[in-house]
């Protein structure tokens, strides 16, 4: 039973944290562009390499 008390303040901590990270990267922009990621994988760059 001692070990639940300490266990679960840690995955509450840590569930806190995962989700301030994911508020904090919303907040900072990383999620406003999907899709252009995986457009650039398409495009092809050969004038860039000459």
């Amino acid at each position: 039973m001692s070990g639940l008390a300490f266990l679960i303040p840690i995955a509450l901590g840590l569930g806190m944290l995962g989700l301030a990270a994911f508020f904090w990267a919303m907040k900072r922009g990383q999620f406003e562009d999907l899709d252009g990621a995986a457009q650039r994988i398409l495009i092809d760059d050969e004038e860039d390499e000459r």
